[in-house]
């Protein structure tokens, strides 16, 4: 959308002036005040007198006034909707609405006037920096392009550097952070969109590298015969078709000053990400162009990584966290492992592989048994592009999220809610990992029984976390790509979970 995104770097007259207003109401004094200082508060006037239309369906009309050293050389007047249902949250949305704006008429700079509007709200000025941070979160998520792979076929789009402000500065401090976040979330965003013949397992792991030096964190990648040593049987069983061999790769943040001090405040956050850099389903292979798409298999590590950049270079939290990318390709060869298969855990609970296109939570397992036997952890978050029953079930509006520990269930709906990354909880039940036994093995990889399909997933990888370590397990098969262009997303990846986590680390 933009060549690049800046906040507060010029110190120009803006070209493009921004100005809110809710259904029914004209712009508010602290609005036309601001209007008037930069020359153009007889267009927020002239704008006022036809914007009932643009209030009620949350639209944009602009003014265009002759060029001027003076001012502005446009005047925008976004509509908030109504005011008694106005959130922050709805800010991400205003942006991307002024953000396309702003591409299509290739300006360079804008300042964003909207504090006057929003102090008029419920919430005041406590809203403020939680408004501004959704829309630096809105702006920035619009921003992403990813160009990597066009060619001479192609031909390159203009875009332009755009720099944003505001006169309000706890409101221009909070752009900075949410845009911040959108970098992060486009970092997801861009390796979901790698190709498998690009992002392999090394690849990623080599991508983790350069993170890590990057932002100051640890990074070490478990390959090769360290697998076999550790017993990681799912990788080495999913990867064992492939040329591209598996890995675990293994970050870690530690704050300035060391560990943080206190009962249990050593103990470190964990983040698991499903990693799987493309799936056929192995030798039950996806049929019906099933295979379309699945380099976004990996999607879940993919925003396990976003997110420790997030944390390390914007949150900055005062506790450990690490973070694991599960990391295996899923192919065909006369190596793959198959149907009827018996994988024995480091755990020691065995499992017998009934379909190998349930590869992902084999994958899962060995990060969970880890996290659990060697980290220590507070708690423990994974996220997977696990099951299509859960995008039958919530289709691409909601996370599934199971989760039966009710402190750790409600700090994921808090950071949901802040991150306006939707979560919503499906049951567990032992009915459910009853399901999951297997008459040859302790569990099955997957019922061939479609009953409750996405909560076999859950299910399943159950039995590879400790039950004293509280545990959230996070299904974004239905959310993890946007499908059309709406709000702040484009076509393709949305990097869901980046924010979550970093909500959910910042305020542990």
């Amino acid at each position: 959308m933009f060549q690049a995104l800046s906040i507060g770097g010029s110190k120009a007259q803006a070209q493009v002036a921004v100005f809110g207003v809710f259904q029914g109401e004209k712009p508010d004094a602290a609005s036309r005040s601001a209007a008037k200082s930069v020359g153009v508060l007889d267009a927020l006037d002239a704008l006022a007198e036809r914007s009932e239309g643009v209030s009620e369906n949350g639209g944009l009309i602009e003014h265009v006034l002759t060029k001027s050293k003076a001012g502005p050389e446009r005047v925008f007047l976004v509509g908030l909707g109504k005011k008694a249902a106005f959130e922050a949250g709805c800010m991400r949305n205003v942006a991307a609405t002024i953000g396309r704006k702003l591409a299509a008429i290739k300006a360079t700079s804008a300042t964003i006037e909207l504090s006057g509007a929003i102090h008029t709200a419920k919430g005041g000025k406590s809203t403020i920096e939680r408004c501004g941070q959704c829309f630096g979160e809105g702006l920035g998520l619009l921003a992403w392009v990813c160009d990597d792979f066009k060619g001479s076929g192609t031909t390159a789009p203009k875009r332009v550097k755009l720099d944003v402000r505001s006169s309000d500065k706890a409101f221009q401090n909070a752009m900075e952070t949410g845009v911040a976040l959108a970098e992060a979330t486009n970092l997801t965003r861009t390796l979901s969109q790698t190709p498998p013949n690009v992002a392999t397992p090394a690849w990623m792991a080599e991508q983790a590298k350069k993170l890590a030096k990057q932002y100051g964190l640890k990074c070490t990648v478990m390959e090769g015969d360290t697998l076999k040593k550790e017993k990681m049987i799912g990788h080495i069983a999913v990867g064992s078709a492939s040329e591209n061999k598996p890995c675990i790769i293994r970050l870690e943040y530690t704050p300035k000053g060391g560990k943080k001090k206190g009962k249990d405040a050593d103990k470190p956050i964990v983040l698991i990400g499903k990693t799987v850099t493309y799936d056929t389903g192995g030798l039950s292979l996806k049929i019906n162009n099933g295979m379309v798409g699945m380099k976004r298999d990996k999607d879940g590590g993919c925003a396990v990584l976003g997110a420790m950049m997030a944390i390390a270079s914007t949150v900055k939290p005062s506790r450990r966290v690490v973070g694991f990318l599960a990391a295996a390709e899923n192919s065909i060869s006369d190596e793959a492992f198959r149907p009827d298969d018996v994988l024995r855990y480091r755990n020691n609970v065995t499992v017998e592989v009934t379909n190998t296109d349930a590869e992902g939570r084999l994958v899962l397992a060995d990060a969970l048994c880890w996290a659990c036997e060697k980290e220590n952890p507070a708690y423990i978050v994974d996220l997977a592009t696990l099951t299509g029953g859960v995008v039958v079930a919530l289709g691409s509006t909601f996370c599934g999220m199971f989760c039966e520990n009710d402190r750790l269930r409600a700090k994921i709906e808090a950071a949901a809610e802040a991150s306006g990354e939707r979560v919503w909880r499906l049951p567990m039940h032992q009915e459910y990992r009853d399901m999951m036994k297997s008459p040859v093995a302790d569990i099955l990889n997957s019922n061939p029984n479609r009953k409750a399909h996405p909560i076999q997933g859950a299910a399943f990888l159950s039995y590879f976390v400790d039950e004293k370590i509280p545990w959230c397990h996070l299904d974004i098969a239905g959310v993890h790509v946007s499908e059309k262009n709406a709000g702040p997303y484009v076509e393709g990846a949305t990097g869901w979970g980046v924010r979550l986590l970093a909500n959910l680390v910042a305020k542990d």
